[in-house]
């Protein structure tokens, strides 16, 4: 472990980027965890796992062997594009049930 003198702590990174291995032109990008992400998506896990593995929703990426995170802003981005989606009748809606085969309670004509 080195130690750092208290003019190393507070010294400036260098400016030409040399020795450097960030990318500055990159921009950070807020990332939720999976309680945050059930906040924002009302959809149950393996349903949002499903849709993962179909390409349709975005990706998780591991931070740490035991900690999944999603880019917020992908998330975001795809809550407007089924907003979209939605509004224009694109989306199929699942059928009603047919309540004349229910056992209790059936409907008579």
């Amino acid at each position: 472990m080195t130690h750092l003198s208290s003019d190393d702590r507070h010294a400036e990174p260098p400016r030409d980027g040399g020795g450097s291995s960030v990318n500055r032109t990159t921009t950070l990008q807020r990332t939720i965890r999976r309680t945050e992400l059930r906040r924002i998506v009302p959809l149950a896990d393996t349903t949002i796992y499903e849709l993962e593995q179909r390409g349709e929703f975005p990706r998780r990426f591991h931070l740490t062997p035991r900690c999944v995170v999603w880019s917020l802003a992908e998330v975001e981005a795809w809550l407007v594009e089924r907003r979209q989606a939605s509004d224009a009748a694109l989306i199929k809606r699942a059928p009603g049930p047919d309540v004349r085969l229910r056992k209790t309670r059936p409907v008579r004509r």
